[in-house]
């Protein structure tokens, strides 16, 4: 009977043991999500912001150069492999192909601009114009 009892005992005390053993790994792994998160906009800032200074010449401010920056790399992670450019590997390897990416996706932006504003008629050649009674009855005739 004593053994039995020191066996239950000791199951009692396991169990909360036990719990904190997983909730120490779920908490390691938020942890490291939110730190993983954190690599992944600074290097997309970065990243961003010097395709921003090769295709504009100064950057697009902190948000834009993160999404610029991350998309880039996501494009250039499906692209570049697709056509089979390869940079190696190493820090190197993979900064020079996210630029790349970012610059493409920079150029895909300011064309889709560009043809959104021609579309609409705020642009021409350039240039934006200004609506009046003038203009708008004009494009109406």
């Amino acid at each position: 009977m004593y053994r039995s009892q020191i066996l239950l005992l000791i199951a009692f005390a396991a169990g909360p043991a036990l719990a904190q053993e997983d909730a120490a790994q779920a908490v390691g792994a938020g942890v490291g999500l939110l730190i993983g998160l954190a690599i992944m906009i600074v290097v997309g800032a970065v990243v961003g912001w010097l395709a921003s200074l090769i295709v504009k010449g100064s950057g697009s401010g902190f948000w834009w150069d993160v999404l610029i920056g991350i998309g880039g790399s996501i494009l250039a992670g499906y692209l570049l492999p697709a056509i089979g450019v390869n940079f190696g590997s190493g820090v190197i390897g993979a900064l020079v192909p996210a630029v790349i990416g970012a610059i493409i996706l920079l150029l895909i932006v300011r064309l889709i601009r560009r043809g959104a504003g021609r579309r609409a008629g705020w642009a021409q050649s350039g240039r934006s114009i200004v609506l009046s009674r003038e203009n708008l009855s004009r494009n109406h005739q």
